[in-house]
């Protein structure tokens, strides 16, 4: 049974090195068992309103390293591990468009074909960056889930911050402590977020079926096991 928009909306949220790919591909492949469509939108690359321009002036102003890390060939990024005043101003502004631009994607969407849109990353991963224990951006984080549209699922991959450091190394393992705590009280700030807790990425592939047919009305655990490969668990 599908929403009112046509389709169903599944996200997928964490820190750098989580795992969420491959929870991702794990989904497309149970969805195509089950003969249902899917399709992927990542954040980054679909969403985010002037993204190529903002990693320019992002490198510009900040440094640090362009890329992808992995453990072949480590980088350091400052992005959004960087956490001025003037620069949290910015994004306030910036994620406003984003929730905005998101909001109008999601209406396109109607004719899509899909039954599921999956969101490597979502409206959460921005505001994960904020610094929560201040009360404006609370009010803030509200006001931008007011404006989205709500996942039918929303996912939050957690991981233990070392282990995801040593899959991708991009931030530094303090920040991404940090940022993992952020994660989880946004997840209680939202109060529909998923969290699947650490485990080896086959586990956590295992929960991510169970929450998902839940949501279905299906009982946990009458989902085919998913293979993940042994090189990422």
């Amino acid at each position: 049974m599908l929403s009112d928009r046509g389709f169903k909306i599944v996200s997928f949220s964490g820190i750098d090195g989580a795992g969420k790919s491959t929870q991702i591909g794990a989904l497309q492949t149970r969805l195509r068992e089950l003969g249902v469509r899917s399709m992927v939108l990542t954040f980054w690359d679909d969403i985010v309103v002037l993204g190529g321009f903002r990693e320019l002036i992002s490198h510009q102003a900040f440094g640090g390293d362009e890329g992808v890390g992995s453990p072949e060939r480590p980088i350091t990024r400052r992005d959004k591990n960087v956490t001025s005043t003037h620069v949290i101003a910015v994004r306030l502004l910036l994620y406003f468009l984003d929730a905005v631009y998101l909001r109008l994607v999601c209406l396109q969407l109607r004719k899509t074909e899909a039954d599921i849109v999956i969101f490597d990353r979502y409206i959460y991963d921005e505001l994960a960056n904020l610094p929560l224990d201040h009360w404006f951006a609370r009010w803030y984080v509200r006001l931008i889930l007011n404006l989205v549209p709500v996942p039918e699922i929303a996912y939050l991959v957690d991981a233990d911050p070392a282990a995801a450091r040593a899959r991708k190394p991009e931030y530094p393992l303090e920040f991404l402590r940090q940022n993992r705590e952020r994660y989880l009280a946004l997840s209680r700030l939202a109060g529909n977020m998923t969290v699947i807790e650490p485990v080896s990425l086959e586990a956590a592939a295992s929960r991510m079926m169970d929450a998902w047919l839940g949501v279905q009305g299906r009982s946990p655990g009458s989902a085919a096991r998913l293979e993940v490969p042994a090189s990422e668990v």
